[in-house]
């Protein structure tokens, strides 16, 4: 009798404890896409086709956890040359880094106000702290999936020299916008 009360408290006490839902990264729906100055003649884009990672979301106490892991070798600058020469020496050295990586822990979000997210980016085996603003946010049924589904836009801004990117500066910029649409499907 002792034990089934014991049990019943128990269970009281965690019905009211918050459990984070967990999503994976659509790697379909999510492109980190990246804009530089080049010797101020026009602005270069790229993008990264494999990213991977993991969104924790608390809504009961809005506190949230992501890792989410870049394929650098992945870099696309429309032509295969070019590709070539960003995975190489002069930029991501790919085969000695093949993974940029953004880690937060622990931020606080509200599902109705989007709030930025602080947390750590590591490039070239070189770990900063990066603020990534929000630009919307949604959380819905998939509309085709029988699954939670939540997106984002997301931005930032960083100087590629602070992670030892320096080739070609000044005249290809050191300030790297980065922009990411992602999506994220709740576990089943």
């Amino acid at each position: 009798m002792r034990i089934l009360r014991l049990l019943t408290i128990t269970g009281c006490c965690l019905a009211g404890t918050a459990v984070a839902d967990g999503y994976n990264i659509d790697p379909r729906h999510t492109f980190p896409v990246f804009e530089v100055s080049h010797y101020g003649f026009s602005v270069q884009r790229g993008r990264f086709n494999k990213v991977s990672g993991r969104l924790e979301l608390d809504v009961e106490n809005k506190r949230g956890s992501v890792d989410v892991g870049i394929d650098t070798a992945s870099v696309d600058m429309g032509f295969e040359d070019w590709n070539k020469q960003m995975r190489g020496e002069r930029f991501f050295q790919t085969d000695r880094f093949p993974e940029a990586r953004f880690v937060a822990r622990d931020f606080a979000f509200d599902p109705l106000q989007p709030t930025p997210v602080s947390g750590e980016l590591t490039l070239l085996g070189v770990t900063r702290t990066v603020v990534l603003k929000i630009g919307q946010w949604r959380c819905a049924k998939h509309p085709m999936l029988p699954r939670q589904l939540c997106g984002a836009d997301i931005e930032t801004t960083i100087k590629r020299s602070d992670y030892g990117m320096i080739s070609g500066l000044p005249g290809i910029g050191d300030e790297v916008k980065i922009m990411i649409p992602v999506e994220a499907l709740k576990d089943s």
